[in-house]
C-alpha cells in the first residue's frame, strides 16, 4: 500500500511538471509575442503535450488494478477523447496545427490537468484543502464542456483536409470492393463525443457532490 501510494505520488507529480511547463510555456510565449504565440503553439509545446497525454493512458491500468478508486468508463472516454484529437486528427494535418483552436484547447486542457494533478498528488498524503477541493471538482464541470467544444471545432477545421489529402482513408481493391472514407469517420465519432459529454458532465457532478457534501468537508478538515 505505501509503495503504490508512493508510486501513485510520483506520476502525479511527473503530471504535474509537465503540465506546468507547458502552462507556464504557454503564458510567457503570449505575454512575449502576443497573438502571433498562439499560431506556433502546438510547434512549441506539441512534443511535451504529447508525452503527457501518453502517459495518462496509465491511469485506466491503474483504475484496472485497483490502485485508483476513480471510475473507469468516464475516465475511459476523457483519455481517448484527447488521443484522439491530438494524435489522429491535429498531428497528422499539418495546417490544423497552426489553427487558434489547439492553442485553446491545450490551455483548456492544462488548466484543468494543473488543478487535478495538484490536488490528486496532495490527496496521496492525505493533505486536503477546502478551496483547492472545491476548485477541482467545480472548475472541471465548467470547463469540460468548454474543451469540447473545443475539440468538436478542432475536427470540424481538420475536415476539408483530411478530405482534400484523403488522410487515413481506404479503398481495398477487388474483390473486398470495401473503402473507408476518414471524414464521415469524424463526423461519426463528433455525435460519440457529445453523447459522451452528457455522460461525463453527470459523471462530474455525481463526483463534486459525493466530495464536497458538508459532511466530507468536516470528515477531511479533522
Amino acid at each position: 500500500s505505501f509503495t503504490m501510494t508512493m508510486y501513485m505520488f510520483a506520476y502525479d507529480l511527473m503530471q504535474f511538471c509537465g503540465h506546468s511547463w507547458i502552462f507556464t510555456n504557454m503564458i510567457i510565449r503570449f505575454m512575449t509575442f502576443g497573438k502571433d504565440s498562439l499560431a506556433d503553439t502546438f510547434y512549441s509545446i506539441g512534443l511535451v503535450m504529447r508525452l503527457c497525454q501518453l502517459l495518462s493512458v496509465l491511469e485506466i491500468l491503474h483504475i484496472l488494478i485497483g490502485i485508483d478508486k476513480s471510475r473507469l468508463l468516464p475516465r475511459f472516454l476523457q483519455i481517448t477523447e484527447r488521443i484522439i484529437v491530438l494524435f489522429v486528427v491535429i498531428n497528422s494535418q499539418e495546417e490544423v496545427q497552426g489553427k487558434y483552436v489547439v492553442c485553446v484547447l491545450f490551455f483548456l486542457w492544462n488548466l484543468l490537468d494543473l488543478v487535478r494533478y495538484t490536488y490528486n498528488m496532495l490527496a496521496r498524503v492525505g493533505i486536503y484543502y477546502v478551496p483547492l477541493t472545491w476548485l477541482n471538482f467545480s472548475l472541471r464541470i465548467l470547463l469540460y464542456p468548454l474543451s469540447v467544444l473545443a475539440k468538436a471545432f478542432a475536427i470540424c477545421v481538420s475536415l476539408p483536409y483530411f478530405e482534400s489529402f484523403g488522410t487515413y482513408s481506404i479503398k481495398l481493391p477487388l474483390p473486398f470492393a470495401f473503402s473507408i472514407y476518414f471524414p464521415y469517420v469524424l463526423k461519426m465519432y463528433l455525435l460519440v463525443l457529445f453523447l459522451g459529454m452528457c455522460f461525463i458532465i453527470q459523471n462530474l457532478f455525481s463526483e463534486r457532490k459525493a466530495h464536497l457534501g458538508t459532511g466530507n468537508i468536516k470528515n477531511k478538515r479533522s
